[in-house]
């Protein structure tokens, strides 16, 4: 069966890195998430990765805690560089190369972003882990998935959360909320549907860049998705009978 998806941008919540703790990484999720993109990698998918820095510092809420905004987003951005560089350490013990990248220059650990560079590593079957947002503040690492995505060519926007795609409301506090397999991203827009934040949905709605929204602790959805398989809720600008196919 032909890959649908051949370079595909996962977007990851550092949230989910948490587990069932109440902070910081559960080596149980890194190794579940290692599989699930080793798998990937071996049937020839090309893989970028942004994780966020959820579970260590998040800086929207910087100001609750009496940090200055500017200050606290660049602490966040720190924060997803330690995901990053837990992903890269335990992806490479099973075996799977990978290079991490920053926004920000940290020439002892990871690589600065030389676009090129970068989708060479991709072509070369190396995971990419793009790390430090987009090393501005004021811009979360929704906008800097949305940014590289477009930079590197990515055919689609992979974004794992805890429910199984987009909704009318939030499932978890609405019952009655009904699920959407497919929705244009003017149907998003206008609706005010939290898909991503508005920054990095604008980026992808200009660019024709689509949107899945899955659940990522389902194990077998990434290699459903990548061979076409319709999964979570398709965020397009049309959602016709060919909305799976790449442009």
């Amino acid at each position: 069966m032909a890959l649908t998806y051949r370079r595909i941008m996962l977007k990851l919540s550092g949230e989910t890195l948490m587990g069932n703790q109440q902070y910081g990484i559960d080596p149980l999720m890194l190794t579940y998430y290692t599989k699930q993109i080793k798998e990937l990698i071996d049937i020839g998918v090309e893989v970028a990765v942004v994780i966020g820095g959820g579970n260590i510092f998040r800086g929207l809420s910087a100001a609750e805690s009496g940090v200055e905004r500017t200050q606290g987003d660049y602490m966040g951005m720190l924060a997803t560089v330690i995901n990053g560089m837990a992903l890269q350490s335990m992806m490479e013990t099973h075996g799977v190369y990978t290079r991490l990248i920053s926004a920000i220059e940290m020439a002892a650990i990871a690589e600065p972003y030389i676009r090129r560079r970068a989708i060479r590593h991709l072509e070369k079957g190396r995971v990419v882990i793009f790390s430090g947002g987009t090393g501005n503040p004021y811009f979360t690492t929704d906008s800097a998935a949305a940014l590289r995505a477009n930079e590197i060519g990515a055919e689609i926007i992979l974004k794992g959360t805890r429910v199984d795609g987009i909704y009318t409301a939030d499932p978890e506090k609405d019952p009655t909320a009904t699920k959407y397999d497919c929705i244009t991203f003017r149907e998003a827009l206008t609706k005010n549907l939290r898909v991503m934040d508005q920054a990095a949905f604008a980026l992808c709605a200009e660019n024709n860049l689509p949107i899945i929204v899955f659940d990522i602790n389902e194990p077998t959805n990434l290699r459903k998705i990548v061979f076409g398989e319709p999964v979570g809720t398709l965020v397009n600008h049309d959602c016709g009978p060919d909305a799976h196919t790449p442009a």
